[in-house]
């Protein structure tokens, strides 16, 4: 057998197109924000990460254009050598000044920030406590790290006691570092980070957070997971994307200015990728100058999932509880979540369709997300058409 036989094995995503019920790269055709043009038709999205609602935002849009005038599409070469412009130096400084930190430094991708941030900083004697559901730049970082002879543990879902059980394992003065999302990307549950933070002090351990999903979600002014509990002093790395909260591609980690200097020399996703393009890092600083100037965003996202969240479970559905942007609805099935996702995408709604292994078995789900443009008309036509299809497919 040959290592690509198994592609021809795979079979599963051509049986459920075959069925009229697959949910996966559906093209966007117009828009990116609270209704998108797809297939022909306008569809309420709310399935989106775009959590502002800030990519189409016409100051947005326009930094966006300005810097292609100015700079051309492509910075072509890495920060590392020919790739800097004035514009990530802008960035850098503004996004370190808004989150409290010292220092910050972007990379080209959110992924190549969490996997760029903790993987260049291990040693051999290192060990990593790591989430067991933490996002999958982490889990590269892990991989990466254990390749070289770092010590990966993970511990169970933001289980203190299992991390404080396994810290203690290891001598107080062994170099170590823990690893945690912030806003977990599945579920949308947030990270006891005022309990973590507590042991590391304890056990001597340095903390990395990954904020994707809680930049501009929660904290005060959208500053995320650190200030949503007040130990943003404790948390020693932040790091996080722009395709979310800040309308655009890239990513960031913020810190000391010493520990971002090394990783300026020290990163290979860094230093071996080319740079965030001027528009992309345009349009991040023009969403990150709305976001300041609004700090009201936040709370006008949370009060729009939290309507949906309490709309659908006040109506029998299984939903997971929480209090930010993303509102899971467990449907428990492959074939029934794909069938009602069709059936709201027939409706004019979108959401997105999560399966093993995405999810746990049994945990089969639609992961809504909402924005903080999203209108009370959108809003109740979500909650109305959910209920009216659980009814029909006896979900509620």
């Amino acid at each position: 057998m040959k290592t690509l036989d198994k592609c021809n094995d795979y079979k599963y995503a051509d049986e459920v197109k075959e069925k009229g019920i697959y949910p996966y790269f559906r093209a966007i055709q117009e828009g990116e924000g609270p209704v998108v043009r797809m297939e022909g038709k306008d569809v309420v999205m709310a399935g989106s990460n775009n959590y502002l609602g800030l990519t189409t935002h016409p100051k947005v849009k326009e930094a966006s254009r300005l810097a292609i005038e100015k700079y051309g599409t492509s910075c072509s070469g890495s920060r590392f050598l020919t790739g800097t412009i004035d514009l990530h130096l802008e960035m850098e400084h503004k996004i370190a000044k808004f989150m409290g930190k010292e220092s910050a430094l972007l990379f080209s991708t959110g992924f190549q920030a969490g996997q760029g941030t903790i993987f260049p900083l291990m040693g051999r004697k290192d060990t990593i406590f790591s989430d067991r559901e933490n996002h999958a730049s982490i889990v590269a970082s892990n991989m990466l790290a254990s390749s070289l002879g770092v010590d990966v543990v993970r511990y169970k879902h933001n289980d203190m006691t299992d991390l404080e059980k396994r810290l203690s394992k290891l001598d107080k003065d062994a170099p170590k570092l823990i690893a945690t999302d912030g806003v977990f990307s599945t579920f949308g549950d947030i990270v006891k980070l005022d309990d973590l933070t507590k042991l590391a002090k304890e056990y001597n351990a340095n903390v990395v957070v990954d904020d994707a999903h809680a930049f501009g979600v929660i904290g005060e002014g959208g500053r995320g997971t650190g200030h949503h509990f007040g130990v943003q002093d404790d948390v020693d790395l932040t790091v996080c994307t722009f395709s979310k909260t800040l309308a655009s591609i890239g990513g960031f980690v913020v810190g000391d200015e010493r520990v971002i200097n090394y990783l300026k020399h020290k990163s290979p996703a860094l230093i071996f990728s080319a740079s965030p393009t001027p528009a992309n890092t345009a349009a991040a600083i023009a969403a990150l100058e709305i976001l300041e100037a609004n700090p009201d965003l936040p709370l006008k996202l949370a009060s729009n999932a939290q309507k949906v969240r309490d709309g659908l479970m006040q109506s029998g559905f299984n939903v997971v509880d929480g209090e930010t942007a993303i509102v899971p609805i467990i449907i428990g099935d492959d074939e029934k979540t794909f069938k009602i996702w069709k059936m709201l995408y027939d409706e004019g709604i979108f959401v997105n369709a999560f399966i093993a292994p995405a999810t746990p078995p049994g945990m089969q789900m639609l992961r809504t997300s909402y924005m903080a443009s999203h209108t009370d008309e959108h809003i109740d036509y979500i909650i109305e058409t959910f209920k009216k299809l659980g009814r029909q497919l006896g979900l509620i």
